[in-house]
């Protein structure tokens, strides 16, 4: 079986030597020549893993024709990259592919989520499944080979069990969901209340302040999934609440940091004229905010940090707004 990762960033490097740990045939795809070069020669990736060495048989290629004869295809790009990708990768394919979605977060523009994207972007006749890998996992913990569990989602269990047998090991743990809806939702809604973690962090509140933070967040985030389909409870598993925890509380999550940024100047403008990182937040937050408004679902949280990051207010007002709300039971 062929496996072929698009995408030399840290998820793609990760998830790639977990399929070379685990003695698949895995090659990745990377359109970076100077993160391809070092992980073909040097066996690194020093861009975003310092001083790590890597499987000394991972490799990595800018030749799209790697895809040739490809069995799974795992995508590792931003959300606003998963279009293109597909676009560009069905000329290349031989025959029908799973492809394994890691994006969290929603199409800039139709709001989709990212197995909907790939449906729509993919000719039928090239694909055989869409499977999510998601769940609570840092590159950077999972390059070093520390325990990670994830979750491999798809309507199709059977697809699922393949990805979930493909990557599981002693430290990295698959396990499988049909919630294809719930799960894809609650992995993109909480990296807006990991921005807001941040802020929370930024402006100087302490832990309560970002308890109750996660745990209203966990509620807007069910109340939001549950409206669009999905199942309640799979926002007591790792999609939910395990993925909420590690981008609220962990220095590696982009949203944190971000979130951070814009708590320490009371102000998204420092954020918006330095940043050159994907935020998945940051467009997640815009999507569900409008989602939110045409469908009449309250999101509080979302709200306010929507006013922060395009309307120009100041987080410490916005918090003001949410400690004043009306009273009511939980």
């Amino acid at each position: 079986m062929k496996i072929v990762v698009i995408g030399s960033g840290s998820w793609g490097t990760a998830l790639a030597q977990v399929l070379v740990d685990n003695h698949k045939d895995c090659m990745i795809y990377g359109n970076n020549l100077d993160e391809v070069v070092d992980i073909h020669l040097y066996h690194r990736n020093d861009k975003y893993f310092p001083g790590v060495n890597l499987h000394t048989k991972l490799d990595a290629s800018n030749d799209i024709q790697v895809l040739k004869d490809a069995d799974i295809v795992i995508m590792s790009v931003p959300t606003g990259a998963v279009e293109t990708v597909c676009n560009q990768i069905q000329p290349v394919l031989t025959k029908p592919v799973i492809v394994v979605n890691t994006a969290k977060g929603f199409h800039p523009v139709t709001h989709e989520r990212m197995s909907q994207v790939i449906t729509r972007c993919m000719d039928p006749d090239k694909l055989v499944d869409i499977v999510s890998l998601i769940g609570p996992s840092h590159a950077e913990e999972v390059v070093r080979r520390m325990l990670t569990t994830v979750n491999a989602v798809c309507e199709n269990l059977d697809s699922a069990k393949i990805i979930q047998e493909l990557f599981s090991n002693e430290y990295f743990r698959v396990y499988h969901s049909s919630d294809v809806i719930g799960s894809e939702t609650a992995v993109a809604i909480k990296n807006i209340i990991a921005l807001g973690s941040g802020i929370a962090t930024g402006l100087g509140l302490g832990d309560n302040a970002r308890a109750g933070l996660m745990t209203r967040g966990l509620a807007e985030m069910a109340r939001y999934g549950v409206a669009m389909g999905g199942e309640e409870k799979t926002y007591m598993g790792l999609c939910g609440v395990g993925d909420l925890i590690v981008t609220c509380t962990s220095v590696h999550s982009r949203n944190f940091q971000a979130g951070l940024t814009i708590g320490q100047a009371n102000s998204a403008k420092p954020f918006w004229d330095t940043n050159t990182k994907t935020v998945e937040g940051v467009k997640a937050c815009e999507a569900v905010y409008k989602e939110a408004l045409k469908l009449g679902i309250d999101m509080p949280i979302t709200t306010e940090i929507y006013r922060v990051l395009y309307e120009g207010e100041q987080p410490s007002e916005c918090i003001l707004r949410l400690m004043t709300r009306e009273l009511k039971h939980e």
